[in-house]
């Protein structure tokens, strides 16, 4: 019997399918009427304003930012378990930053020690870097941590007699531009909330879950956040690059008793934008163009470097992986869709009621898209069977008999195929050809992340409305691109230090120009000035050549290594134990010249990992094999090399230049050997020499600090 009722029954099945059809069509018709009007709205925009505000007006230059005089502003970093990336974040937005005036703050937890381990390291290399404690345990949520920020940053007003201008927000793995601070500094005071576009860091084509990151900011920091500030003048934050005013910091701050982001949310950026639009805040969200040096990855060569014209943005890392991505975007999804909705409602105008529907509507799109996918595949089978002869027991359909279904499906693959065209344009601007193709089967990867997040934020949610528990910081693991995917110009001593704020303008140029005339190392030249300590010295020269640090190098000295004290003396260097892989490892206070590091790896038979140590420290060592009568001179003795620079008889060039051919055993003292090759003259190695031992004596070391 059941063989004999099968297609009846598969016949009932198949009218049910074409039931869910309808209605899942319908669903999704609705939703592409809605997305066809933002693209209405951006276009219509952007061909009014080509012939009207583009034309009226004088677009914004970069010498109009530079022109303007520094305001102070804040910049303020939630970390949570963010070892990893927020050393480098650090290091990269101090040396890329074209702005003198401003201050980190970096908000860590109690027991997140390995974070707090990094910034304090931080902290002790850049001045302007302040460490913020949350006095409790974490993981609490984003917003918490920023209120603590926050308060740190209105004592800092009061303790140092200064008031910021405006405070940027900024996550742990984001890659800033130069012009960002200048940008921001243009624009306040007039606006009370300024939001940069945020993009992904181009990924390998082979990353098709990065790669939605790509497409899909491309496509809503290119459209949809332009359609929502002129719909509505209002613009939500994106959690980075986000510039709030002082003021609207202490309205937002007056509104909750110092806390001004809202602690019951997983999303404070996107609650933040609404509260400051009811109070009527200026906002704007800025597409500024400027020249960015990518690296460009190609299907059919090597990754190079391009030049590419493009709106200062914030770049950064997303998720590459399934799980992290879809519990990063769960975390927005409740936030926004939920949270906000329930927090909220449906309140303001009707052009930000309908943005509240495009923020919302995922909650439920996400299921629906998925559907459409399960609905597709069992329609295909059942047409291959029916095609197959295996199966033809069939009911009336409205498919067979209403010439409306087939309108409703064929609007839904025109609106499909619009939709692609879009995501394949955006994506294009930014990354080329090849991905913007390849952001077409992408958008397949992207409808099942967002159905996870979806699936996972509705769980969150009821669970903890069910439970009264309350949600907490979700921790999405970041990475930061190292120096070649940034593709970052050649660091400068000068430059370093003055980003630091180590030394300030007028005294970096006249050690520059110092330098000229004699010939110096500039380190050199703020150190004899009493300009610069040489810890801080060290740390700027490790981080210019991305060279790692030593400490105590006494105590890691390996005297026995085959490398002859002349080698030493020559280039300055102090011979290491080797490291844990064998390699040896030498001490230097900067990196050595070709020539140098080829004589060196020579004489110990491998190359030798360089690491940077305090000159003083280089020094000392150093004076225990430049002897004097056959004993160490005394710690505050200066070698006799660097005290005929100092004095400024010759300069470093010629010095080792001329130390390239010396042999001890050959040509007995330097100062004899220099003499020999006509560098100087006799007397002034003579008075060099009698200065040297007038330091070398027990009273003059006893005088001289250790």
């Amino acid at each position: 019997m059941t063989s004999l009722y099968w297609p009846y029954w598969l016949a009932h099945y198949y009218g049910a399918l074409e039931v869910a059809t309808l209605v899942v069509a319908t669903i999704i018709l609705i939703s592409s009427v809605d997305d066809l009007f933002i693209d209405l709205w951006y276009w219509a925009r952007r061909l009014y304003r080509k012939f009207t505000a583009e034309r009226r007006y004088r677009p914004l230059t970069a010498e109009q930012l530079m022109a303007r005089d520094q305001q102070p502003l804040a910049i303020m970093v939630p970390a949570w378990l963010e070892y990893d990336v927020i050393a480098p974040m650090i290091e990269n937005m101090v040396s890329t930053l074209d702005y003198q005036h401003y201050v980190v703050f970096v908000g860590t937890y109690v027991n997140d020690q390995r974070t707090i381990d990094e910034v304090e390291r931080m902290r002790r290399r850049y001045k302007q870097l302040h460490r913020v404690e949350v006095p409790h345990a974490g993981p609490t949520c984003k917003a918490d941590c920023l209120n603590w920020v926050i308060q740190a940053i209105f004592l800092y007003e009061k303790t140092h007699g200064v008031t910021f201008a405006g405070v940027v927000l900024h996550d742990s793995e984001d890659v800033l531009h130069p012009l960002e601070m200048r940008l921001f500094n243009y624009l306040l005071p007039r606006k009370d909330m300024i939001q940069l576009p945020v993009v992904s860091l181009e990924r390998n084509w082979y990353e098709w879950v990065a790669g939605t990151y790509m497409d899909e900011f491309a496509e809503w920091h290119g459209k949809d956040l332009v359609v929502r500030e002129s719909l509505s003048d209002s613009v939500p934050s994106a959690g980075v690059g986000t510039c709030f005013s002082r003021r609207a910091l202490q309205v937002l701050a007056d509104e909750t008793h110092n806390q001004p982001f809202n602690t019951d949310s997983l999303t404070e950026d996107y609650d933040v934008g609404a509260r400051l639009a009811r109070y009527g805040m200026s906002a704007i969200f800025v597409r500024f163009p400027v020249q960015y040096r990518v690296l460009r990855k190609s299907w059919f060569r090597e990754p190079y470097e391009s030049t590419l014209e493009m709106p200062l943005c914030v770049r950064e890392f997303f998720p590459d992986t399934f799980r992290t991505a879809f519990r990063q975007k769960a975390r927005w999804t409740l936030g926004i869709g939920l949270q906000g909705w329930e927090q909220m409602g449906w309140s303001g105008s009707l052009a930000n009621r309908y943005l509240l529907f495009r923020d919302r509507k995922g909650v439920v799109t996400s299921f629906v898209n998925i559907v459409a996918y399960v609905i597709l595949v069992q329609l295909l089978a059942l047409i291959v069977l029916r095609a197959s002869g295996v199966w033809n027991t069939s009911f009336p359909t409205p498919f067979d008999t209403d010439g409306w279904v087939g309108g409703l499906l064929a609007a839904n693959g025109i609106a499909l195929l619009w939709r692609m065209a879009h995501r394949c344009y955006f994506t294009t601007i930014l990354y080329g050809w090849q991905h913007g193709l390849l952001s077409l089967p992408r958008m397949v990867v992207g409808n099942f992340v967002n159905f996870m997040a979806a699936a996972r934020a509705w769980r969150l949610f009821l669970v903890g409305k069910l439970l009264n528990r309350k949600l907490v910081w979700d921790k999405t693991m970041h990475d930061f691109p190292s120096t070649d995917l940034i593709a970052q110009a050649p660091r400068k001593l000068g430059s370093v230090l003055l980003s630091w704020q180590a030394i300030n303008d007028e005294k970096l140029q006249s050690a520059l120009d110092e330098q000229q005339t004699r010939q110096m190392p500039l380190g050199r030249i703020l150190l004899s000035r009493g300009w610069l300590d040489d810890e801080t010295l060290a740390e700027a020269i490790a981080f210019q050549n991305d060279l790692p640090r030593v400490f105590d190098i006494a105590a890691k000295v390996q005297p026995h290594v085959s490398l002859a004290d002349e080698f030493c003396l020559r280039w300055r260097v102090v011979p290491l134990a080797p490291d844990s892989d064998g390699r040896p490892e030498i001490a230097v206070a900067s990196p050595l010249s070709p020539d140098g590091l080829q004589q060196i790896t020579e004489q110990l038979g491998a190359q030798p990992v360089q690491m940077i140590a305090r000159e003083s420290e280089i020094v000392e060592q150093l004076r225990r094999l430049d002897a004097v009568a056959g004993q160490p001179l005394p710690a505050a003795t200066p070698l006799l090399g660097e005290l005929l620079i100092d004095r400024g008889l010759l300069d470093r060039m010629t010095f080792n230049q001329a130390m390239l051919g010396y042999r001890p055993h050959l040509h007995g003292r330097i100062g004899d050997y220099l003499v020999d090759l006509g560098v100087l003259p006799r007397e002034a190695i003579e008075q060099a020499a009698a200065q040297q031992h007038r330091h070398s004596s027990p009273d003059a070391a006893t005088e001289q600090p250790s």
